[in-house]
């Protein structure tokens, strides 16, 4: 199965909104994290599957909270730009670019 690679900030952002749900309710930002190690078997599996955001970033939405993860399909991997949340700053990650 194709590796997956998180830019860090990426993994930032991940580590952030998970600490952020814990704080709001026990054990959801256990749940968010359990929703996006769900989703890379998925984007692993089928990689081409998920809608193009722009140029060759694709995105996968989560479906129990609102943040998508934004990923570019490389040689030898996927490479996650950006766990970004639907509402705030929407087009922030553009300037991260994709590969590492």
């Amino acid at each position: 199965m194709i590796r997956v690679i998180f830019a860090p900030e990426a993994w930032r952002e991940f580590e952030e909104a998970e600490r952020y749900y814990n704080r709001q309710a026990p054990r959801l930002g256990d749940e968010f994290r359990a929703e996006i190690k769900s989703a890379l078997p998925r984007i692993q599996a089928w990689p081409l599957s998920c809608p193009v955001e722009r140029g060759d970033i694709r995105r996968l939405t989560l479906s129990r909270f609102p943040y998508k993860l934004l990923y570019s399909v490389e040689n030898d991997h996927i490479y996650v730009i950006a766990i970004a949340h639907q509402h705030r700053k929407p087009e922030y990650w553009i300037d991260q670019g994709s590969g590492q």
